[in-house]
């Protein structure tokens, strides 16, 4: 089954839906980490280790947009 994975996107048509992404992995302090789609797109939020996401590249199934900014849903394979 799919992951998905919502990144924040400062700026519209950064990605497209259907597009494929390749994704970098950061750290933070006491085992958290996030993801940026390259070349630094957008953002997700932060994952405890127990839900690092081990696929470097996704799909993007979805944008929308509120009042805060643009969303984008990724899609990825896990084993």
């Amino acid at each position: 089954m799919p992951r998905q994975i919502e990144f924040k996107m400062e700026r519209p048509n950064q990605a497209q839906v259907g597009q494929t992404v390749e994704i970098r992995e950061g750290t933070l302090p006491n085992s958290v980490f996030y993801y940026v789609i390259e070349p630094a797109v957008a953002m997700s939020g932060n994952f405890p280790l127990s839900e690092r996401l081990f696929a470097k590249t996704g799909i993007v199934t979805g944008i929308r947009e509120n009042e805060r900014g643009f969303y984008v849903t990724v899609s990825f394979e896990e084993n």
